[in-house]
């Protein structure tokens, strides 16, 4: 029985495969290769997958056929994410801040109840180790004031760049200069026995657009350093009566850090490279200043901290401070408290 054989296939031809004439426009995409008419960017054009759809990019080649004028792109060109949409939570204090906080707090109820004594046996010498926390941590959440207010007042005078930043939100944890900013403070105050913060390299100062608010920015720190020092003062004079002393080891605590902070504020005063009172003078002489300070203000900092830390400089600014609180306060034994406060962090020395 004869077999058959199937019938062969027509091969198609060059006209069958880009279209001939009568067939229509669907038949002709249907023949072609869809892997060729993709474009040879399309998997890396930004925007594909976004809400289903593909950003066009408008190019010269293609007449500038790209998205309609006021029509939002729905992904963003390289990758690259969209500023977040300002918020109040930009100037709310950070959780760490908050923290820190209620950490000096529960340390200052502990100093004031001088639960060491407590937990050590009769007649055993105590050295105290949570009031120099207490300090410590009171100190921190000073520099973040300090550093708080050149924030606050660098965004009202023009710096948007310190929006929703460690500045603005108090977190000393994360700010950009960690070590000029966090750590060299905590040794100043360690190793000298007072408070000095460092320069606020971190502002934008091209972006403040003139004299009286650089001037205004870079006083801002020792102002609210200022402040600090004076509420500190005003709670350890309603706490020790005028004619009174106190070696409450949380009262001296305050006090100490009520003189800290007022060194603070006045060395930054100084118009010296790497202090506050520097960029008061930087506003008036242009952006060379500035510029040298943020490349040398570290420097600077350690130089004037290395010349206060002398022992016959020292030992002459500590008897102007103390002088100083004797005569503004009513209570004359203040400074004697505050020296108390500087042997609790000390107690290695």
């Amino acid at each position: 029985m004869p077999t058959t054989e199937p019938p062969h296939k027509a091969e198609p031809d060059d006209a069958t495969v880009t279209g001939t004439e009568g067939e229509g426009p669907g038949d002709q995409a249907r023949a072609a290769d869809p892997w060729e008419q993709m474009p040879e960017d399309a998997l890396n054009r930004a925007g594909v997958g976004v809400d289903g759809s593909a950003e066009t990019e408008e190019t010269e080649e293609n007449g500038g056929g790209g998205r309609p004028e006021g029509t939002k792109a729905t992904g963003s060109k390289g990758g690259e994410k969209a500023p977040a949409a300002p918020s109040r939570a930009d100037f709310m204090p950070s959780p760490l801040f908050v923290l820190v906080l209620g950490l000096a707090g529960f340390a200052g109820w502990l100093s004031w109840r001088a639960i060491e004594l407590e937990w050590a046996a009769e007649d055993t010498a105590v050295t105290p180790l949570i009031p120099p926390l207490f300090i410590l941590l009171g100190w921190i959440v000073s520099v973040a004031v300090h550093e708080f207010g050149h924030a606050l007042t660098a965004y009202l005078a023009g710096d948007r760049s310190l929006r929703g930043s460690a500045y603005p939100r108090l977190n000393p944890f994360g700010y950009r200069q960690a070590f000029g900013g966090l750590v060299l403070p905590v040794a100043y105050l360690g190793l000298g026995g007072f408070g000095l913060n460092g320069p606020p390299t971190y502002v934008d100062w091209d972006a403040i657009p003139n004299r009286g608010r650089r001037v205004m920015v870079a006083l801002a720190g020792p102002l609210a350093s200022l402040l600090l020092s004076a509420v500190l003062a005003l709670t350890v004079t309603l706490l020790v009566p005028a004619g009174q002393d106190s070696v409450n080891w949380a009262i001296s605590s305050l006090a100490f850090l009520s003189f800290a902070n007022m060194t603070s504020a006045l060395v930054n005063l100084l118009p010296i490279p790497g202090l506050d009172g520097y960029h008061v003078l930087a506003a008036f002489r242009g952006a060379k200043w500035t510029g040298f300070v943020a490349a040398n203000g570290l420097f600077c900092s350690i130089a004037v901290f290395a010349v206060l830390w002398l022992p016959g400089v020292r030992d002459l600014f500590d008897t102007l401070i103390y002088t100083m609180f004797e005569q503004i306060l009513p209570n004359p034994t203040i400074p004697g408290m505050m020296f108390h406060g500087k042997l609790l962090l000390q107690f290695w020395a």
